[in-house]
Order: structure tokens, then C-alpha cells, then sequence
């Protein structure tokens, strides 16, 4: 069999955001899910963006152009889709998954829970989990990948079609309820690849030659036998359509026996790796080499990040590697989709120009690649080199970066591992002496809806449409209607609701020095949901506090406890663009402390329940474990800054969200919080079994009884049988009953029936426990 070799043109990215450089598609999406526009209107305005995006790379350059990365909500989902393996509670009969079903397995409906949502890897980006069992039948139900090859086309655009390798989907599934203990996702492999290449025969016919098939779990430390999955599903896969598969992998090195396993499979024409996050893999490629009908594809331009590349530097890197695997084999990319970064630095208005020097978004990557694709080629654009050398410059001798007093204050942290004094369980009845609070204790996560009405304040505020004293009188009224709900509801520990905060990140961000913000810098989390991540430049402190004035007054309005409400240091470092120009670690360090004063300002002020949320701490984790117990020492230390300096009485709480917990639970027993409330509804209870197998958590916890990021209304007597499952492993005295994160993605509409609820379901299983006496 003749192998066909990739092109000698060497620009490629791995994908692109989808929402749109002013978030066309969010808005789009919601209007349709609100009933205000039609199927039809939503498809029309993907398809616009589609082109868009297709000729933009086109225009920079990039010859090996992604198709299939576009997304109504996720890819992972678009894959279940892909594969007709729609879980059966969807009452879906085939033979096309369409916009109601899709919708409903990753929203919910009025009778039918959503399915799972958990992080892709380290990244805040979240997927839809496959559910898979022994009965889980596969067949070609979605051809958005041939719809869009056939788009694309048609505006004169040859693209790469891009899938979630079949290997990884499975890898990343879950468990039916229904499937036997000990069942292997892998055991399905042989059922789902006549799918995939059903689908890459319809690719084929439409002319496509080339395809990438993305398999991140390669960077993972899987047992051998794993590698053999790999290996047999792209030998049957090549079978009829021969070499021309990109296999993608990123976020971390590759194992040795990964990147082997890859040049050893016949179909595989080019393998990308991640040189931003996975630099060891350098090492592997120089000791084991690389094939000669082989290609590499180098990501060297970062595709989870905001600075501008080094180019000078990149180029070194991918000379060296030339010199090692030989030319013309070395093509340049991104370290993984541009999905992670913010879309074009030419929609900005808020950033100086030194500071729009020192960056690029994902727009402006595209430029970066081709420009070193071009140099590599021997057609080193030398302007463009040189404006990015001095902006290198300009950001490394930059006074706005460095803080002198921060420097000395991390210095002066000293050996201590900054340990409240008390054990937890004397702290808590000291608390109880206190608060007085009811068994099982309710409350909620921290923000209520964020109306219409809330944003117009905050948005007039800042145009000066409306003065400073009109905007306090605004949010005041507005946290004077939460707290009556609240007290209303008859919940126990009550929050102030946030009125007065973007995100649960920008707020503190904007408060804090070493930050800066964008005005279009949008970042897809999930769905339609959209984030705007700061930009951490310099070094970090806190010129005054943040949160006491809206506490405090919240506080003085009730007699009930009210929580004061902050985002913790790595929580703020996840979810923000960090600086790259220092290790992680040491920027984590000075948030932490900035977060300290706060904590210890509130404490001042007569906030005797403190909430730091951390909902970022297992996004944190490296996918390698040699990498992991470094980040947890430091990321726990972090946390326990914050709180080390205050009474035993003041109760401090942390919470945390939509990721796998089983692996940390020791370092969130030793982050030393007196109260977790943590996400379980959307996960099938799995965090319990930490405890069902023999973990002693000595410290209080709120398991979600209800998931909020469904518009579903979950009904009294199922919030009372989660919480049901939570005490037969966990004692009364240290179960808190509350939703799984913040409120503010929901209308009041649904807010105000499902805390009725739960309210009830509480007070439900106070009786019970009560007669069982």
C-alpha cells in the first residue's frame, strides 16, 4: 500500500473558539432555548460563524484548517451524538440525535435530570460525560462532521475534520447505574469503531484526505495494555482509508510508551504534542526519533494563554528539532485548541498598548504560528520579529510588573505551614456555641440570580449614567430583597447575593493590583456560559478591602448568620490568565495573602462565617502524578494563608464543584476548613463513596441535594432521598443541606421553588431523625 505523506505546508492549528469575538453564539443559543427564535434562526447564525472563522485562518495563513471543532454546547456531547449512545431516560428512538434531545441530555427537561458535567482535564472548559454500559448499542446518528466538511468546501476551503478519538471518548465515559461493578468503557471499543468509520467512509466520499482525531488521555499515565486500544482501533480504522490521520494530544508530556506506541501505527501520517505544557517530550522525540513517512506537529504556541509567543525563542525549539528529526518533518501548531484562550485582541479597548503588546489572543496566534511556519521555511518575517522582541523586552524590564513589598512579603512567609491552632472538631463546637444553628443546617452557595435589572446598574455605574450613591442605593435594595427570601425560606445560614459582583473572579481582580481586564476576552466554560478571565501581569496586592462594606450590611439586616462571600487564591490563579514569567506557585503565594487581610478584615467586622471558595483546586491537579504532589503542598498551603489568622470561633467554609474529587480528598481534609460544600447531584453520588470506602471526615459538608445548572425543579421528596444517601454514610452532625454552586445562572422563577424544596426535604429528615431517637 502506497503511504501518502502530509504536505510540506506546515501551519496548523488544533481548533478555535466557537462562540464568536462578541459572543454570537451564546446569545443566539439562549434566545432559541427562551422560545424567541427558531431552529432555523440558530443553525443560520452557527453557519455564519462558521465562515468566519474557516476564512479568517484561510487569511492568516494556516493551511491545515480544523472542521467539526464548532459546537452547539460541547464536543464530547457532539461525539455522543456522533455515536447514537444517548442513555435511555432520553426516550430518544433514533435514527438522528436532534436539537431536543442533544439540548436535553446536556440542560435537562421539566422530568428528565441532565447528564454529568465534569472539567476536560486541567483546563476550566467543561464536558458532558458519556454514559456507557454493557447495553449500549452504537450507530451513526449525527453527520454534523460531513455537513460541515461539505460547508467548508463550498467556500473554497479544504479542511481537516476533527473528532474526539474513539479510544479517549471511551477513556472519559462513566459507568450506567445499571452497568456490573468493574465494567471496562474499553470493553465497547469494538463496537463503536464500525461508527467511526462509517463516518470516515462518508468523509472519504465527500474528498476529504486527511483527518485528526484528538487523544488527549494519551498524556495520562494508563497501564500498557490501554496502548493496545490505541493501536487496534487506528490499525482498523487505516485499514480502508490509509495514512492520514493527525493523532492530537496535549495539556501535559507524553509518556514514552504513548509517543512509541503512535510512530509505531502505520495510519498515523502526523502526531502533535504540546511543547508548551509537555516541554520533556523534546527529550523523547531526540532519543526515539521519528519515522521518516512521519510528521510532527510542534505546539509551541500556546493555546490556553494570553501572551504573545516568544518568537526568537520558538524558533530556537523548532530549529533543534528540525536538526533532530530532519527537514520537513517538523510542521508548527498550537499546543492544543485555541478554544481555551480569547478570541481577538483587535475587539479590545480597555488594554493600553504595551499591554496589547505583550498579548495575543486566539486570532493573533494564528499569525504566530504562520509566522514561524514561514521562518522555519526560511521566510522569517524579520519586522515581525523584531516588534515581538521588543515587546519581550518591554514586559520583562516593565516597573508594572514587579512590586517590591509583595517580593519581601512572600520572603517573610518563612517555614511555617500556617495551620489554625485548634483541631477542627473542637473548632466546630466552639462554632455551634456560637451560631446555634439546627441540625442539618441549610444554606446556599453564595450568588442569587443576576437579573436584567443588576446588570443595567452595574453597567450604568461604570458608563456614569448613574452616580456612585444611586448605585449603592440600587445594590443595597437589592440585598435587602435576598436576605427577606432567605429568611422567607427559612434557610439557616444566609448569603448577601452577590448583586454586586460580575463573576465570582473579576471582582476580586478588579480590587486587586497586578490585574488587568478585558472588555471582549470571553473564554466558553460551557454551554452558553461564558467567562471573562483577568489577566494576571504583575506582582499581586490588595490596596483595601473588597467585601466588607456589602457584608456588613447584609449582616446588620438579619439576626440569622450571614456568610461572607470570597473566591480563594487558587481558585483565582485557575481561573485567571496567569503570567508566565514566573512559576505558579509564587503568584498563588501573593494572592493568598492578599485574600488573608480580607478574611481577617471580616473577621474584624463581625462576619463570624467566612466562605472561600476553591472551586479550582482539582482543576489545578497535573494529569501526570509525579507532577501532583507538588501542586497540592502548594495549593493547599495557599488556601490555609488565608485562614490561618482567625478565632476558633469564626466558622470558615470553602466550596468547590463539577470535578473529580476521590483523588484529593486528603488534601481537602488538609486544607483544615470547618464546612465543604461540594457539587454530587449531576455525578451520581460518586464523591460518597470516598466515604462509603473508610475516609474519616472529621470537619462539617454540604453535598449538593439539587444541581443548578439545569432549569429543572427537582421535587421535595428527591432532594430528601439524596440527602437520605448522604446520612447513611455520613454523620448527622457534620451534613449541611445546600445546592451544588451559585445561583446567579438561574431565573428567581426556578430559584424560589427548588429552595422551597429543599427547605422542606430538610426539614422532612429533621423529623425523621428526631423519631428515630
Amino acid at each position: 500500500m502506497k503511504i501518502r505523506t502530509f504536505c510540506s505546508k506546515m501551519a496548523h492549528i488544533v481548533g478555535y473558539p466557537r462562540m464568536g469575538p462578541k459572543r454570537e453564539l451564546k446569545f443566539a443559543l439562549e434566545c432559541f432555548w427562551d422560545g424567541k427564535s427558531t431552529a432555523e434562526d440558530l443553525k443560520q447564525v452557527a453557519k455564519d460563524l462558521r465562515a468566519l472563522i474557516w476564512n479568517q485562518q484561510k487569511d492568516a495563513g494556516v493551511f491545515w484548517i480544523p472542521s467539526n471543532t464548532f459546537s452547539y454546547y460541547d464536543h464530547v456531547l457532539d461525539t455522543t451524538a456522533m455515536v447514537g449512545a444517548v442513555p435511555e431516560r432520553y426516550g430518544w428512538t433514533g435514527p438522528t440525535v436532534e436539537f431536543d434531545t442533544y439540548f436535553s441530555m446536556a440542560r435537562g427537561n421539566k422530568t428528565t435530570p441532565a447528564m454529568e458535567m465534569t472539567k476536560w482535564f486541567d483546563t476550566n472548559y467543561h464536558y458532558i460525560v458519556p454514559e456507557l454500559g454493557p447495553e449500549t448499542k452504537f450507530s451513526l446518528s449525527s453527520r454534523k462532521a460531513v455537513d460541515e466538511y461539505k460547508e467548508a468546501l463550498e467556500l473554497g476551503i479544504k479542511t481537516v475534520p476533527v473528532f474526539v478519538g474513539p479510544v479517549s471518548y471511551l477513556l472519559l465515559s462513566k459507568a450506567t447505574r445499571d452497568a456490573p461493578k468493574g465494567f471496562d468503557p474499553l470493553s465497547l471499543l469494538d463496537s463503536l469503531l464500525p461508527v467511526y468509520k462509517e463516518m470516515l467512509a462518508e468523509l472519504k466520499a465527500a474528498g476529504a484526505h486527511g483527518i485528526q482525531f484528538d487523544e488527549p488521555t494519551l498524556v495520562l499515565d494508563l497501564e500498557s495494555s490501554k496502548y493496545e486500544a490505541f493501536k487496534k482501533a487506528y490499525d482498523y480504522l487505516g485499514a480502508d482509508f490509509g495514512p492520514g490521520f493527525l493523532v492530537e494530544t496535549y495539556f501535559a508530556d507524553l509518556p514514552a510508551e504513548a509517543y512509541k506506541t503512535l510512530i509505531g501505527i502505520e495510519s498515523v501520517g502526523a502526531i502533535g504534542v504540546d511543547l508548551v505544557r509537555g516541554t520533556k517530550t523534546l527529550d523523547l522525540i531526540k532519543e526515539h526519533g521519528l519515522p521518516e513517512k512521519k510528521k510532527l506537529l510542534a505546539g509551541i504556541v500556546d493555546g490556553r494563554n494570553i501572551w504573545a509567543n516568544d518568537l526568537g525563542a520558538s524558533l530556537t525549539v523548532l530549529e533543534g528539532l528540525v536538526a533532530d528529526i530532519g527537514k520537513d518533518k517538523v510542521m508548527v501548531s498550537t499546543s492544543c485548541s485555541l478554544l481555551h484562550t480569547a478570541v481577538d485582541l483587535r475587539n479590545e479597548t480597555k488594554l493600553d498598548d504595551e499591554m496589547k503588546s505583550w498579548m495575543a489572543f486566539a486570532y493573533q496566534k494564528l499569525h504566530e504560528v504562520v509566522a514561524l511556519s514561514n521562518a522555519l521555511k526560511g521566510n522569517k518575517d524579520e519586522e515581525f520579529f523584531a516588534a515581538n522582541a521588543a515587546a519581550q523586552a518591554s514586559r520583562r524590564s516593565s516597573p508594572r510588573v514587579h512590586n517590591a513589598a509583595v517580593q519581601e512579603a512572600i520572603k517573610n512567609l518563612g517555614d511555617s505551614d500556617h495551620r489554625r491552632a485548634t483541631p477542627v472538631v473542637n473548632r466546630l463546637e466552639a462554632q455551634q456555641k456560637k451560631l446555634n444553628l439546627p441540625i442539618l443546617p441549610t444554606t446556599t452557595i453564595g450568588s442569587f440570580p443576576q437579573t436584567v435589572e443588576l446588570r443595567r446598574v452595574r453597567r450604568e455605574v461604570k458608563s456614569k449614567k448613574i452616580t456612585e450613591e444611586e448605585y449603592i442605593k440600587a445594590i443595597q435594595t437589592e440585598i435587602q430583597n435576598v436576605v427577606k427570601l432567605q429568611e422567607d425560606l427559612d434557610l439557616d445560614v444566609l448569603v448577601h447575593g452577590e448583586p454586586e459582583r460580575n463573576d465570582m473572579v473579576e471582582y476580586f481582580g478588579e480590587q486587586l493590583q497586578g490585574f488587568v481586564f478585558t472588555a471582549n476576552g470571553w473564554v466558553q466554560s460551557y454551554g452558553s456560559r461564558c467567562v471573562k478571565p483577568p489577566v494576571i501581569f504583575g506582582d499581586v496586592s490588595r490596596p483595601s478591602s473588597m467585601t466588607v462594606f456589602w457584608s456588613k450590611y447584609a449582616q446588620s439586616l438579619t439576626s440569622r448568620p450571614m456568610k461572607g462571600m470570597l473566591t480563594g487564591p487558587v481558585t483565582i490563579l485557575n481561573w485567571s490568565f496567569v503570567r508566565n514569567d514566573q512559576p505558579r506557585s509564587a503568584t498563588c503565594l501573593q494572592i493568598a495573602l492578599a485574600i488573608k487581610d480580607e478574611v481577617e478584615d471580616l473577621e474584624a467586622n463581625g462576619i463570624t462565617v467566612i466562605q472561600i471558595d476553591e472551586a479550582a483546586l482539582r482543576e489545578g491537579l497535573p494529569l501526570r502524578k509525579s507532577e501532583q504532589a507538588a501542586y497540592q503542598d502548594w495549593a493547599v498551603h495557599s488556601f490555609r494563608i488565608t485562614t490561618c489568622g482567625v478565632k476558633d470561633t469564626t466558622q470558615i467554609h470553602t466550596h468547590m464543584c463539577y470535578s473529580n474529587f476521590n483523588d484529593i480528598i486528603h488534601s481537602i481534609i488538609d486544607m483544615d476548613a470547618d464546612v465543604i460544600t461540594i457539587e454530587n447531584s449531576r455525578s451520581d453520588e460518586k464523591l460518597l463513596s470516598v466515604f462509603r470506602e473508610g475516609v474519616k471526615y472529621a470537619a462539617g459538608i454540604g453535598p449538593g441535594v439539587y444541581d443548578i445548572h439545569s432549569p429543572r425543579i427537582p421535587p421535595t421528596e428527591e432532594m430528601a432521598d439524596r440527602a437520605r444517601k448522604m446520612l447513611a454514610v455520613l454523620e448527622s452532625r457534620v451534613l449541611w443541606i445546600n445546592p451544588d454552586c451559585g445561583l446567579k445562572t438561574r431565573k428567581y422563577a426556578e430559584v424560589v421553588p427548588a429552595l422551597t424544596n429543599m427547605v422542606a426535604a430538610t426539614k422532612q429528615l429533621r423529623a425523621e431523625l428526631a423519631s428515630a431517637k
